[in-house]
């Protein structure tokens, strides 16, 4: 009896042990499949997501940043087509800009970043590039619309210091160029610069006495916003977009002389240009006007005259037929010469890509910033480079180098040509006998 007992009590304790063992193991599986599908779940939602993913990582990239890239081997050929076609700049423009602040900007402060000290030293020994590099990569960005891929492979950076860098670089070459007398955005300064301008003008429109320069609006496309207000402040019900408005001036040397950026899209142009009336009113001649096309604002009655357009269709014109053959010839040179804004307007889209892509409309200084640095960049590079229909036609560097006739021939062949592009020529008033 005592044996069996024994036995039992042993039976009990072994079955015991053994429900515990399997309670246990029971409990591993569990655990391992927990494991299991949760990594299961995180590969297949990687692979999910892997078309989104573009962007490259250092083993798909060039292994050192400031050797053997195709920015270092485009920087050691001083080729100067090849700076101007990736960068818009040649050369010799390209080292005034690092000579002139760039460089010391990018040599004497640390790049801005969540995880180190925004008063510290710079650390130039640890950056992938040096100032060369950092304006190499900010006017790529800005001169093309290439994916931010493209940069990866050019510069050999990973997507990070990409962003980090580009940062960086736009905001000291803004800094930077804000300095330089060349880029400058300044309007007339004086009455003799006013009749220096206007005098360039006459040589080809006699009749536009008085005129200094052209002036027209620009629309840039933004990202629409998630927020209502926002986007009804973006919307432009004209052009069925999302907008942010510009107002430009522009000199028949090429250069902007005053704008007005960075305006929601919803906005009339004459909202947006009153600080640009404001200047013809206080700060200039009054012998003097911008010519703009026939639909944009002139003002009000304070600025009469100060700003010229073409006719419009249907205009009454007078019935003397000396002051009307007098009114239509003044017409013709100033739809001619108002066509230079479109000039100007094409140029900085066209040697700016960047300006082609919708930019992002929840950081307006930021956008602020990047139109301003591609205005101040055109001006430069038409002072410097002399890259602008509107100087190559307008400055006389061809007339003192050719022959006088051959000139005013060229004048009629160029101006014939305009006219029969012209795309808002068909919108004025011709006169039929």
């Amino acid at each position: 009896m005592d044996t069996y007992s024994s036995l039992s009590r042993d039976y009990e304790e072994w079955s015991e042990e053994g429900e515990d063992e399997e309670l246990d193991d029971l409990a591993l599986v569990a655990a391992m499949a927990m494991v299991l599908g949760a990594e299961e779940a995180r590969l297949t939602r990687a692979e999910r997501c892997k078309p989104s993913r573009r962007y490259l990582r250092h083993p798909q990239l060039l292994p050192n940043p400031r050797s053997n890239t195709p920015w270092q081997i485009l920087l050691a050929s001083r080729d100067v087509c090849a700076f101007i076609t990736t960068m818009g700049i040649d050369c010799a423009t390209f080292e005034y800009i690092l000579s002139n602040g760039f460089a010391e900007h990018w040599n004497n402060n640390p790049i801005p970043r969540p995880d180190a000290n925004a008063q510290g030293l710079p650390r130039l020994g640890g950056r992938s590039l040096d100032a060369e590099g950092a304006l190499g990569l900010i006017y790529h960005f800005l001169t093309s619309a290439m994916p931010d891929t493209a940069l990866q492979q050019i510069f050999a950076l990973v997507p990070a210091t990409v962003a980090r860098y580009r940062s960086f670089a736009l905001s000291i070459l803004l800094e930077t160029l804000r300095e330089l007398p060349e880029s400058s955005i300044e309007w007339w300064g004086s009455e003799e610069e006013c009749e220096g301008d206007s005098q360039l003008i006459q040589e080809w429109h006699p009749l536009l006495e008085g005129a200094i320069g052209s002036i027209d609006g620009l629309n840039i496309a933004l990202a629409t916003s998630d927020d209502p207000e926002l986007e009804n402040a973006t919307y432009n019900g004209w052009l069925h977009g999302h907008f942010t408005s510009c107002v430009l001036v522009f000199s028949p040397r090429g250069t902007v002389k005053s704008c007005v950026l960075n305006a929601p899209g919803s906005w009339h142009d004459a909202k947006i240009a009153r600080p640009i009336y404001n200047k013809l009113r206080d700060k200039t001649p009054e012998s003097f006007f911008l010519v703009t096309d026939m639909a944009f604002p002139r003002g009000t009655n304070s600025i009469a005259g100060r700003i010229q357009a073409p006719l419009k269709g249907g205009q009454r014109l007078p019935s003397n037929a000396a002051d009307q053959a007098a009114l239509l010839a003044c017409d013709r040179q100033l739809l001619s010469y108002r066509q230079t804004a479109e000039w100007g307007i094409h140029g900085l889209r066209s040697g700016f890509g960047r300006l082609r892509l919708p930019l992002d409309v929840n950081d307006p200084e930021g956008r602020g910033d990047l139109l301003e640095t591609c205005i101040c960049s055109m001006n430069l590079r038409t002072v410097r480079v002399g890259i602008s229909e509107i100087r190559n036609v307008y400055m006389q560097y061809w007339k003192e180098a050719e022959d006088e006739d051959i000139w005013n021939d060229f004048e009629s062949v160029l101006f014939g040509d305009l006219r029969r592009r012209d795309h808002v020529s068909h919108f004025h008033r011709v006169v039929v006998d």
